[in-house]
């Protein structure tokens, strides 16, 4: 299968054109201690501390710029003097990271998650300055690789292959003016906007790039993307009501198989987000034969048969956990139809989830809080 990137080219001599970064790898080092001095009872001052917080001014992009080297070392802690027994403390290093970082360091545990402005995390310790229990020699910094892995921040994150109209939908919903072409992978990098209602009520919407088939074991954007889903309240799965071929080398699925396919590479991905509350939009209602594909989905959709289920198996597209949708609605982004109905369902089942959770931790803190 040919990568996604690969497939979007700019207008400038067909050159690819990708300038989004949502993983960047780092060094950090905390600084080593201060040798101590024994004969006065002289301590070495701690090596500095190197931390990451989240800033809602910096990208991978900016951080790589002025970092080109990704290394990051905080000051070595002073030694013992006579003039100043206590050495004095080695200056820290703090990493500014966009909001939604997740710090991972190389056996892929989660060091840090940073979903609020202004989080601050100390990811490499620095060391001892000399003292008693040291035999007054400075010990060495904490020193580390880790991977800093952008987990984006939404409410509602748009699922759907390539050409599904969901760029069209983002633009129709929010003040957004994303790229739009009448070919796949036409989004190549997030695109967020805003849905703003009329009593100034604002929820955010991810349109993400396109999943293709096999997207769980990293095919075309595959972890890159499905990474992104991650923090959404909200998946609006957005599917050709005409259904979807990759290429002529690749099957054609129908809008239900497509429904049935997003399904399986979120659970193969990651099984809870299957749990996630979850719409289905059936897109381009506007063009012709629109009515009977949408008759033909939902059907299936309603359904669940022992038939349809074995013919899903059969084609190596039966999710082992079908996803509950809250709502199945058809809509027209490029005429705009059914757009208001879509944005009031996404209100009602985000601040129904809001209450339910908030509901559950009442319940759990007990009547005395």
């Amino acid at each position: 299968m040919v990568a996604l990137g690969r497939l979007m080219l700019s207008q400038r001599g067909g050159k690819v054109k990708n300038q989004f970064i949502d993983k960047l790898r780092i060094y950090a080092k905390g600084g080593s201690g201060g040798q101590g001095l024994p004969s006065y009872g002289g301590v070495g001052g701690k090596g500095g501390n190197v931390y990451v917080e989240s800033s809602s001014k910096m990208t991978f992009r900016r951080l790589k710029n002025l970092h080109p080297s990704k290394r990051f070392k905080a000051k070595e802690g002073e030694n013992s003097r006579l003039r100043c027994l206590q050495g004095a403390r080695g200056n820290d290093v703090i990493i500014p990271v966009p909001l939604g970082v997740c710090v991972v360091d190389d056996k892929r545990n989660v060091v840090a998650d940073l979903d609020k402005l202004g989080q601050r995390v100390l990811v490499a310790d620095g060391g001892s300055g000399g003292n008693s229990e040291n035999d007054w020699k400075g010990s060495m910094g904490q020193t580390l690789s880790l991977n800093l892995e952008l987990k984006l921040i939404a409410d509602v994150g748009f699922v759907g292959f390539p050409n599904a109209g969901k760029s069209t939908l983002l633009e129709a919903m929010s003040r957004s003016k994303p790229k739009i072409a009448e070919y796949p992978f036409t989004t190549i990098r997030p695109q967020v906007g805003v849905c703003q209602y009329s009593d100034l009520r604002q929820i955010s919407l991810a349109d993400l790039p396109g999943l293709v088939e096999g997207a769980h074991c990293n095919v075309g954007m595959g972890h890159k993307f499905l990474r992104h889903v991650e923090r959404t309240k909200l998946l609006l799965f957005v599917v050709d009501v005409h259904g979807f071929r990759l290429s002529p080398r690749h099957p054609f699925r129908t809008a239900f198989q497509t429904v049935m396919l997003l399904n399986k590479e979120l659970e193969l991905y990651k099984q809870h987000l299957v749990e996630k509350p979850a719409i289905v939009a059936f897109n381009k209602l506007d063009m012709e034969g629109a009515g009977e594909r949408l008759e033909e989905a939902l059907e299936l959709l309603k359904a669940g048969d022992r038939e349809t289920r074995s013919s899903l198996q059969d084609m190596n597209i039966q999710p082992e956990q079908p996803i509950i949708f809250k709502d199945i609605i058809s809509i027209s982004a490029k005429e705009h139809s059914g757009i208001e109905k879509l944005k009031t369902r996404i209100r009602e089942i985000i601040d129904d989830e809001t209450e339910r959770e908030e509901d559950g931790e009442e319940n759990m803190e007990g009547p005395g809080g």
